[in-house]
C-alpha cells in the first residue's frame, strides 16, 4: 500500500466523521430563513442584507453562506468586489421553506434530534473520562498526519521544543523520532497532563518533559521552538495575540513558533473541510479558521517575521521567526 493510498483513506475518514456538520450547515441555513429570504427576492442579495433580514452577525453569516456555496446549495456572484447569493435549484425546491416539495421539517427533525450532541462538545469534555475520550481522539489524528507538518520544514536546529497544548504527547513523540537531538516539553493545563503522564507519555521517555500552566496567563518555558497544533483555531484573535506575544516573549533569538491548522484559500471559498470546522468553532468556543495572510497577520503583529507555509496531507504547517537582533541590524 503506497503513501498516497493512505492519505486517500483517511482523507474519506475524515470526510465521513465530518458528515454531522454538512447536516448542521444545511439546516442552520435552513432555520435561519436563508433560503427563503433568496426565494422571495428578485435578485442575488449580498451577505448583509440576507444577515440583516435574518437576524444574524455578518461575520457567521459570512461563514454559513460560504460553506452553502461550497455544499453546492448557494450560487455566488461576484460584482463590484462584492459576493451577491442565490439558491441554486436544489435548495430553491428542496430546502426553501415555502417550495411546494420542501423538505424542510424533516431536515430539521434530523438536525435537532440526531445530531443534537454536536451543540455540546465543549460541556462533554470537563469530566475526566470524556478528557480522556478527547486526549485519545487527538492521540489518533497525529499517528496518522502528524508526520508530515512536523518533517515538511526542516526543524533539526531546534533543540529545544515547547508542545504548547500538547494534549497526549503525540506530537512531541513526532519531534523526538524525527529530530534526534531535540527534548520536548509538553504545556498544558494540570487536568491534561495527570491523563497525559498516567496513560500517554511514560517515564521512560527521558527526552519528554511537562509543564503545567495556563499559556494565557503563565511565564512559558524558554524554547527554539513552539508548537500550537490545533491550538490557535480555538479562539479570537485577541486572544491569539495574548498567546502569541507571551511565545515570543519566551522565545530564543533565532527561534521559531510552528502553527498546525487547517487554512482557508485567500478569498475563503474553501476548502469544504475548513469552512466546516470554521462553523463549529463559532459554535464551541468562538474561535475560526484563517487564512495565511490572516495568520501573518497575528504573527508579524505579535513580533515575528518571515512567515512560511508548507501543505500537509490533512493540515499546514506555518512557520514564523523570532529574528536575532544583530540579523534585524543588518537588514
Amino acid at each position: 500500500m503506497s503513501a498516497s493510498d493512505d492519505t486517500d483513506y483517511v482523507n474519506k475518514i475524515i470526510y465521513y466523521m465530518q458528515g454531522f456538520l454538512v447536516t448542521k450547515a444545511m439546516s442552520s441555513a435552513s432555520k435561519l430563513g436563508v433560503f427563503d429570504i433568496l426565494l422571495n427576492s428578485n435578485t442575488p442579495l449580498s451577505c448583509a442584507d440576507i444577515a440583516e433580514q435574518a437576524g444574524c452577525t455578518v461575520d457567521g453569516m459570512n461563514r454559513l453562506l460560504t460553506a452553502c456555496v461550497e455544499l453546492e446549495l448557494l450560487n455566488a456572484t461576484q460584482e463590484n468586489g462584492k459576493y451577491l447569493y442565490s439558491n441554486t435549484h436544489l435548495s430553491r425546491m428542496c430546502i426553501a421553506k415555502s417550495s411546494p416539495k420542501s423538505l424542510y421539517h424533516i431536515i430539521q427533525l434530523m438536525s435537532d434530534h440526531n445530531y443534537l450532541l454536536s451543540f455540546y462538545m465543549a460541556d462533554s469534555i470537563r469530566s475526566e473520562e470524556d478528557t480522556l475520550r478527547f486526549i485519545e481522539s487527538m492521540d489518533d489524528i497525529w499517528k496518522v498526519c502528524g508526520k508530515d507538518v512536523t518533517t515538511t520544514f526542516d526543524l533539526s536546529h531546534f533543540n529545544t521544543i515547547c508542545d504548547i497544548g500538547g494534549c497526549s504527547g503525540a506530537v512531541a513523540k513526532l519531534f523526538i523520532s524525527e529530530y534526534p537531538n531535540s527534548r520536548v516539553t509538553i504545556f498544558d493545563l494540570p487536568e491534561v497532563l495527570k491523563i497525559t503522564k498516567t496513560h500517554f507519555v511514560f517515564p521512560a521517555e527521558k527526552r519528554i518533559s511537562f509543564h503545567e500552566g495556563d499559556f494565557f496567563k503563565d511565564p512559558l518555558p524558554e524554547a527554539d521552538l513552539y508548537v500550537l497544533a490545533r491550538v490557535i483555531h480555538d479562539w479570537n484573535d485577541e486572544q491569539c495575540l495574548v498567546l502569541l506575544k507571551n511565545i515570543y516573549k519566551s522565545c530564543k533569538p533565532g527561534g521559531a513558533v510552528l502553527i498546525i491548522e487547517e487554512v482557508l484559500n485567500e478569498d475563503k471559498s474553501g476548502p469544504i473541510q475548513s469552512l466546516l470546522w470554521s462553523l463549529l468553532m463559532h459554535i464551541v468556543c468562538n474561535g475560526k479558521e484563517r487564512t495565511l495572510s490572516e495568520y501573518d497577520k497575528l504573527l508579524t503583529t505579535a513580533g515575528f517575521q518571515n512567515t512560511d507555509m508548507r501543505t500537509g496531507s490533512l493540515y499546514n504547517a506555518i512557520l514564523a521567526r523570532k529574528i536575532k537582533e544583530n540579523s534585524m541590524l543588518k537588514q
